[in-house]
Formats: C-alpha cells, sequence, structure tokens
C-alpha cells in the first residue's frame, strides 16, 4: 500500500527534474566582447561594433519614478559605450519624476527629457510614452529600457555585440531580481521558475520559429530600427498590457530573429517593492498578457481562464493533504506521500532560492509561495482582460497571431 504512495509522488519528483533541465544552458552576455572580436571576454575600445558602429538611441518612460529616476539615469550614463542619446519620456508623472530627471540629466547632451503628449484613447500609457520617443529618436538601433533598471558600465557594449554576432533583429536581456523584501525573496523565484518551465533557456527561447514561443523583457530589449517599422511599433501594440511580448512575437511572425541572453552581471531590477506592489503588477500581466501564449479560440481561451491557477497549486495540495493526514483525517499513508512530495519539492526550491541570490531557507517555505501565487493567479483570470496601473485602468485586447 505504501508502496503505491511512493508511485503517486512520481510527478512530484520528476517535474523538478525536468524543470530544472529545461532550465539550463543559457548564454551569457560575458560570451560577448567588448569590441566586438569574436570569443568574448575581451576588453578592447568598447565603442567598436563592427567596421560601422549603430547610432543607438534609448527610450526610457517613466510615470512616477521619482525613486527610480535619478539612479538609473547615472548608471546609464557610466556606459562604456559613450555614443547614444537617451529620451526619458516623462508620462505626467505627478511625483516630480520629469523635474528629477531633468536635473541628473544636467550638462550631458546626449540626453532629453521629453513630456508625452494626452493619452489618446485605446493606448496603453507605456506604449504611448515609448511611440512618443521614437518619432524623436535619431538611432538606427533603439534601446528600451525601465527606469526601475540599473545598468552595468559594459551592458549596452557587450549587448550591441551579441546583436551583431547573433544577427539578431530584437536582442532582449534577462537581468538579475534585486530582492529585498521577505516577500519578493519568496515570491519572485516562483514566478520566473513558471516562466521558464514555459519558455524554457535563452537559446530554446531564441531558437524556436513560432511566435508563441516568443518572449522579450521589457526591463532591456533593442531591436534595429527597420525590424520596428516592420512590426509597425508600439502602436501595434498599443492595446496589449504585455507589450514587451507583444512585439517579440509579431516581429517573430514577420521573419525576424528574435533572440534572447542571460546578462544577471550586467543588469539589475527591482520590480516591485513589497507584497502590494508584487500582487498588483504580477496581477495585469500574468493572465491578461500570458493568454496571449496560448492557442486561440474561444473554448481554448475559456479553458486556459478556469484553470489557470493549477499550475499555482501544485505544491499546496500535497501540504493541506498531509496536513488533514496528520490529524488522523485521512491515512497515514497520505502523510508518507506528502512528506516526499515536500522533500522533493524543497530540493528543487532550495537550489531556487541559492541561485535567485536569497537565504535558502526560503525555498522550505514553497507551499506558502504556491498558495500566495494561487491567489494571485485566481485573481488574475478572475480580471480577465481588465487592467489597472498607475492610476489608469485599460482593457488588453487578445493577440491575433494566425
Amino acid at each position: 500500500m505504501l508502496d503505491g504512495w511512493i508511485l503517486a509522488a512520481t510527478p512530484w519528483i520528476a517535474l523538478p527534474t525536468v524543470v530544472a533541465l529545461r532550465m539550463r544552458g543559457h548564454v551569457t552576455l560575458d560570451q560577448y566582447a567588448l569590441n566586438g572580436d569574436a570569443g568574448g571576454g575581451t576588453h578592447g575600445d568598447p565603442q567598436t561594433v563592427a567596421d560601422r558602429p549603430p547610432a543607438v538611441s534609448i527610450v526610457l518612460p517613466a510615470r512616477n519614478e521619482a525613486r527610480n529616476i535619478a539612479e538609473c539615469l547615472a548608471a546609464i550614463r557610466e556606459s562604456h559605450w559613450t555614443d547614444f542619446e537617451l529620451i526619458v519620456v516623462d508620462d505626467h508623472s505627478t511625483d516630480g519624476t520629469g523635474d528629477l530627471a531633468r536635473r541628473a540629466a544636467a550638462g550631458d547632451a546626449r540626453i532629453r527629457i521629453i513630456d508625452a503628449p494626452d493619452l489618446p484613447a485605446g493606448w496603453f500609457g507605456k506604449q504611448w510614452a515609448c511611440h512618443s520617443a521614437v518619432q524623436h529618436a535619431r538611432g538606427n538601433v533603439l534601446v528600451f529600457t525601465d527606469a526601475d533598471t540599473r545598468h552595468g558600465p559594459e551592458l549596452l557594449a557587450r549587448s550591441l555585440n551579441a546583436m551583431r554576432e547573433r544577427r539578431a533583429d530584437l536582442l532582449s536581456v534577462i537581468g538579475t531580481q534585486v530582492l529585498e523584501s521577505f516577500w519578493e525573496r519568496l515570491l519572485m523565484p516562483q514566478v520566473f521558475v513558471l516562466l521558464l518551465s514555459r519558455y524554457g533557456n535563452t537559446e530554446v527561447m531564441s531558437r524556436s520559429t513560432n511566435p508563441r514561443s516568443k518572449i522579450a523583457n521589457g526591463q532591456y530589449f533593442m531591436i534595429t530600427r527597420a525590424a520596428y517599422d516592420r512590426v509597425g511599433g508600439h502602436a501595434a501594440v498599443r492595446d496589449h498590457v504585455a507589450e514587451d511580448l507583444r512585439i517579440a512575437q509579431e516581429a517573430c511572425r514577420r521573419g525576424a530573429s528574435v533572440q534572447i541572453v542571460d546578462g544577471r552581471e550586467h543588469l539589475r531590477v527591482r520590480m516591485y517593492e513589497g507584497l502590494g506592489e508584487f500582487m498588483r503588477g504580477w496581477e495585469k500581466n500574468v493572465y491578461a498578457g500570458g493568454r496571449d501564449t496560448f492557442p486561440e479560440g474561444r473554448i481554448v481561451r475559456a479553458l486556459v481562464r478556469a484553470l489557470y491557477p493549477l499550475p499555482a497549486m501544485w505544491n499546496v495540495v500535497p501540504f493541506v493533504l498531509g496536513l488533514v493526514a496528520a490529524f488522523g483525517a485521512l491515512p497515514p499513508q497520505v502523510l508518507w506521500w506528502a512528506g516526499l512530495c515536500y522533500a522533493a519539492s524543497a530540493v528543487f526550491w532550495v537550489a531556487t532560492s541559492i541561485q535567485s541570490r536569497v537565504a535558502s531557507w526560503y525555498g522550505l517555505l514553497h507551499p506558502l509561495a504556491s498558495a500566495m501565487l494561487t491567489v494571485l493567479f485566481t485573481r488574475a483570470a478572475v480580471r480577465g482582460d481588465r487592467v489597472q496601473w498607475k492610476g489608469r485602468e485599460y482593457r488588453s485586447a487578445s493577440a491575433q497571431l494566425t
């Protein structure tokens, strides 16, 4: 009888192994040189990317980013690649973001601060800010980044070399998540494991020719102006909450090379501060944006919406049943099964915590994390296409990729 319960634990033993294998094999920015030579890791003239260096325009939309904007601009200004223009778009901030940006940019002719025009109907604010900036951009490579990022001095040069060597039309960079509060450290690694288990490592994502298997990181991605214009720019994804995902999908659909690399040594970001921001931030993305990665069709989308919380519940079910068994309401064999499931999952999540640069004991709390994500995914599915963020309300469109 006990053997049967051990067999029943096999999925909880096997799945972490499969996910761990699927996540292995990231290609990192450190494999690409500063000076454009093949082989990576060399330190020469950081301005040299091929014979004709591209003109680079960095676009930074900012809405109520007073706590971030000065540090973000200071980091970008320290770039080893110095030949760029930076266009900061103050998106109707009410916390003095624009004034802080102007002070931080003082004396640097490469930086322009512009005010976003009034938001038209049917547009998300970030897309409108980026679109407005691009109208002023002179570069043939556009870099889109967020105010909560911190760029390392080698990030831009290595990214441009990676783009050239990989012959990418769109290159996205994965950064290190800065996790400071208890809830950030507990929950953020779980979200990214769910994402990576869906998409695989950087090379799996880069090699795929299926638009629904493409993704970009809106915190930092670069795209050639030609590819951006072919996609239709941010106007083409004006009403989609996950604009980075949709630009990657549309670029792939039009035959562009969409690639992603691991740049955790060169890019840092603190997405959300505390539980409240975490829940509000991911709630707007995980369903309204995530559904664009699934096949089209009313029946399929309805099933996806109904079942959306299930992946997050994976580690909750054994823990709850184990507690019930511990109080004698279920056979004792269930307790053995639950303990085995917990132990197998704990090994994986402890390793994930260490990889995420947080204390290993956070991995032991994975049932609590899964319970919180179940709440998050349920709330997101219930909200559907309704999105609320930074004082604005939207409805996110659904992708049509066929």
